[in-house]
Formats: structure tokens, sequence, C-alpha cells
């Protein structure tokens, strides 16, 4: 029996075009497409003629046993996540799982567009120095722990990206902690559905981004800027640095 294989891989944010090369390549090779439900509809033009297996939201696990059961089986398997497999999605649970039930099998990483810099390309240059991404899902990360890596972050004066803020409580505890460390006139973008047909760019501040909170879902990220950000032709804006050794 031949070798079976699996391929981690990320969508992009949902656009065909932020698709990679090598993504397509890999799904084109796949005789299985293990997904959530609605990543499945964003590849739909690539599953033709493969066995598809989709689950719903809180099934990770179960995706990456299917995926390394049709491995082991001799298929090449894509097990696939939005944007990329190692920020939040299916990579580390499959490595996981694989390690601690003692299978090896052959297996590729392939990368792909995160929300962060997804959004903040639509947004203008808000990461161009350190930044940090934080998942705001508390559905296994306790709010504490969260809470006390935001304020870590903040106090550091890194630009912040918020992913999956399901929560509205915990996303309103987390600016309030940003808050004890940035003005209320912090340039935060608010990016909904980047790059797919729903999408929505919001540019607002500290002070002021509740007010589009009727706007946050799973599928918002949220980027507040550090404390030399600022806005310039309705672009958000984080200096490198140029500006203190050379003249523009």
């Amino acid at each position: 029996m031949k070798r079976g294989k699996i391929y981690l891989l990320g969508t992009g944010p949902g656009s065909p075009d932020l698709r990679t090369l090598r993504t397509v390549e890999a799904l084109k090779e796949s005789d299985v497409v293990v997904t959530y439900r609605t990543y499945a509809q964003l590849i739909g033009d690539l599953l033709g003629g493969k066995e598809v297996v989709t689950a719903d939201m809180k099934e990770e696990l179960f995706r990456a046993r299917i995926a390394i059961e049709k491995a082991q089986e001799g298929k090449v398997v894509s097990l696939v996540s939005s944007g990329d497999p190692q920020v939040y999605g299916m990579a580390s649970p499959t490595m996981e799982m694989m390690c601690r039930r003692g299978v090896d099998l052959d297996v590729e990483v392939v990368p792909g567009v995160t929300a962060a810099t997804a959004a903040a390309a639509k947004l203008g240059a808000p990461l161009a120095m350190d930044f940090a991404a934080v998942s705001l899902s508390d559905l296994l990360t306790p709010r504490e722990e969260i809470l006390r890596k935001v304020d870590r972050a903040a106090e550091a004066d890194f630009e912040l990206v918020f992913y999956n803020p399901i929560s509205h409580s915990l996303l309103k505890e987390a600016m309030q902690v940003v808050s004890k460390y940035r003005v209320p006139s912090t340039p935060v973008g608010l990016v909904r559905g980047v790059y797919r047909p729903e999408e929505k760019v919001i540019l607002t501040t500290l002070g002021e981004w509740q007010s589009h909170l009727n706007e946050v879902n799973m599928v918002t990220t949220l980027i507040v800027g550090n404390s030399r950000t600022y806005v310039c032709n309705g672009r958000m804006i984080t200096p490198r640095g140029y500006d203190r050794r050379y003249r523009f």
C-alpha cells in the first residue's frame, strides 16, 4: 500500500485571488479534503471528484482524526484551515494528535495569508513594526490568561491584532486593558469578512470603537495601533523609525 500524506494548508482569507499556488496544487493532488463546512464553500471550485469530509466548529479533533486515518489508508489528504494553518489553525492539533498516538506520516504545512496581514492591507500599513496577535476565543484558553497577554503586549507598545472576537464582553475587557496604556485617539481598524463579498472596513479610534460593536463577529479582525500609529489619507500608518534617522 502506498504511503499517505497530509497537507496542512490555509486557503487565505477567502478570496480565490489570495490562495497560494502551492495550496491550489496540494488540493489538486489530494484524494480527500477535510475541512470546516464554510471553508468547503470557499474552495468549492477545487473539490470536484474528491472525497470531501466536512465538520462544524468545535470539531477540530474530529477533523484531525479523520485526516490521519485517511492518510494511514494511503490517501493524500488536504486538511484545510482558513488563513494560515499554523495561526489558530489545524497544524498544531493534527501534529499533536499524531505525536500522542505514535503516528508518523508525511506531512507538509502549506502557508497561507493570515487575517492579520489581510486586514492590515485593507487598513494601510498598521503592522510595520513589532506586533502581537491574540485570540480572544476563551473556548480553550482561560479569560484571565488572555487578558494577561493583552496587558503585557499593550504595556510593551506592540501593535495588537485581535482574532476570534466571539465574546463581546471579553473584547470590551481586552480593549479596557489596552486603554490603560494608549490614548483614546489611538487608531483602531475593524475589518469584517476581509476579501469576501461581505467585507466591511472601518477605521475608528480606541475611544470610539464600541460604536461599531455590531459589526464585530467571528470573521472580524481588529487592529489596534501602537503609541506612534497615526492616520493619513484615510490609512493607518505605523512608522518603522526612518523618521528618527532620515529626512523624507
